[in-house]
């Protein structure tokens, strides 16, 4: 059942105060804080929100709310969420999409075998992936050929390379810099350790 606009006010006050004070409110800051008429008023809404699971409260004490597991868990997905709202032309302008959707950064990172690194180096500019980005990763002990990899190289040096076999029995881990030389080695000095999943970059 969906929150009235004024007991999601009293959700937001809760909440907010709950961040800054690190304690709840009680029942006269919130009829105060909100220009309630009188507690009658609090006591309905916060028994609203009890029933629907957004807030929990003690019996007969002060500052007993509590967030409900309904509402940490909308906070949680919000953070992990946002709206994808069509296409942008880094070339040739596209039409206009105006179908709205939800990019769930769950997709990444909502696995266990999901991890990140950051990148040190330019090996792979020609792939878009600059130094003081973040890469996200699948945990895996195999790869294709020309997919990029996380690789431990002789038991102490991890790079990220797109990995390729060579028929002479040695893994080529290549580089996508033309200044750089690839790494040549027996394929059992290679272990591979992750398979490049998305690449995330700050800008501020």
């Amino acid at each position: 059942m969906a929150l009235t606009k004024r007991q999601k006010q009293v959700l937001d006050f809760v909440a907010e105060f709950v961040e800054k004070y690190e304690y709840s409110p009680s029942y006269d800051e919130i009829a105060k804080g909100m220009n309630l008429a009188s507690l009658a008023t609090v006591h309905k809404h916060i028994s609203a929100l009890d029933a629907k699971q957004y807030l929990k409260r003690g019996v007969n004490q002060s500052r007993s709310l509590e967030l409900g597991a309904k509402y940490v868990r909308e906070r949680r997905q919000r953070r992990e969420e946002a709206p994808l709202v069509g296409r942008i032309a880094a070339g040739s302008p596209v039409e206009a999409d105006e179908q709205r959707r939800t990019l769930k950064f769950s997709d990444f990172t909502g696995n266990a075998e999901t991890f990140a690194l950051e990148v040190r180096g330019d090996s792979m500019i020609g792939d878009h992936i600059c130094d003081g980005d973040f890469v996200l990763l699948e945990k895996t002990a195999d790869a294709r050929d020309g997919e990029i990899v996380a690789a431990l190289v002789g038991g102490y040096e991890t790079t990220l390379k797109r990995f390729y076999r060579e028929p002479d029995g040695k893994a080529r881990l290549q580089p996508s810099n033309p200044s750089m030389d690839p790494i040549m080695t027996p394929i059992e000095n290679v272990q591979i350790q992750g398979r490049l999943l998305a690449v995330l970059r700050k800008y501020r």
